[in-house]
């Protein structure tokens, strides 16, 4: 009898290498790697000027209400490196929550709205290499929660996306300005249901 993973039936956008060592995800970000368009603001440092879609995208489709939960872990080298979690419609309709080494220094719980054009928010800083990740999906709303200890999840922010019933679930390995690297994700669970609000989770 074959082993089942929680991976089973996930496919690429943008494929790089995947491994799975005792139920832990491991995916490559190549260099230069991300989904971000800049909104037309641009600098000499810092913010990418260009717009990308590269990054490997690891996903599912998923129809209807659901619960993503993940823990996120990377070994930070440069600016915006990042574990992300992902909701996609389309290029220019989609979610992301990042883990990631913000241009302040820090490590942060980073979420990255685009409708159309985009925006980005700082959360938490989070003084280790890991942290807790939460999606909830409620009909067109969505929240974003992050723990330290996979149990206690407190809230990133709520809004809402113009998306239809099915849409795409998954993991995103980024580098945006940097060499890439190995991101790693365990505990993973994507559950579909309804929670009662989604501001708790």
């Amino acid at each position: 009898m074959a082993d089942h993973h929680p991976f089973d039936g996930f496919q690429w956008l943008n494929e790089s290498h995947a491994t799975i060592q005792n139920g832990r995800l491991t995916l490559v970000a190549p260099a230069k790697s991300d989904f971000f368009y800049n909104n037309n603001t641009s600098a000499e440092t810092g913010i990418t000027p260009e717009n990308l879609s590269n990054a490997p995208f690891y996903f599912t489709e998923v129809a209807g209400d659901f619960v993503l939960t993940v823990k996120v872990s990377v070994d930070f080298m440069d600016t915006y490196d990042a574990a992300a979690v992902m909701v996609m419609k389309n290029d220019h309709v989609w979610v992301k929550s990042c883990f990631e080494r913000t241009d302040f220094g820090t490590n942060a719980v980073v979420s990255v709205v685009m409708n159309q054009v985009t925006d980005d928010a700082n959360g938490c800083n989070i003084n280790s290499n890991s942290v807790w990740l939460k999606v909830v999906r409620i009909g067109q709303s969505f929240a974003l929660h992050y723990s330290v200890d996979g149990e206690k999840f407190n809230m990133t922010r709520v809004f809402t996306l113009p998306v239809e019933d099915i849409v795409k679930v998954g993991l995103v390995a980024q580098a945006p300005i940097g060499n890439g690297g190995e991101r790693h994700y365990e505990y993973f669970s994507l559950e579909k249901k309804t929670l009662d609000n989604i501001r708790f989770a």
